[in-house]
């Protein structure tokens, strides 16, 4: 059997499927860093501001408490405790209410092409 593989031209189809190949892994890799970025930075600016309602909504219940107790450190106190178990609570149930949702977003982004938004 006579065959006549033209290595020239299997070499440039490799090579132009490689490229391309390449080209769409790269444009895939930027997308999905593109998703997550802004993801990150929606994260931050809702954090930023969440704290700073947070600091308004405080400041409201200690003048409410001190109107009500009649001391001003003392409402500052039960506002801080009421932080601290706040604290508290969320460092407990870390893995629940931070680590699983970071973990289900990063791997819904890159091992689930068809979910991106």
């Amino acid at each position: 059997m006579d065959e006549n593989v033209d290595y020239k031209k299997l070499y440039d189809v490799t090579r132009d499927y490689l490229s391309r190949e390449l080209n769409y892994n790269k444009l895939t890799a930027v997308e999905k860093l593109s998703i997550l970025l802004s993801g990150i930075a929606v994260v931050a600016v809702i954090a930023l501001l969440g704290a700073i309602a947070l600091y308004f909504i405080t400041s409201t219940v200690v003048m409410l408490l001190a109107d009500a107790l009649g001391s001003e450190w003392a409402a500052n106190l039960v506002v801080s405790l009421l932080m601290v178990v706040i604290i508290v609570i969320v460092v407990a149930s870390r893995k629940s209410l931070i680590v699983n949702p970071i973990t289900r977003y990063i791997t819904r982004l890159f091992l689930n092409p068809n979910n991106n938004e």
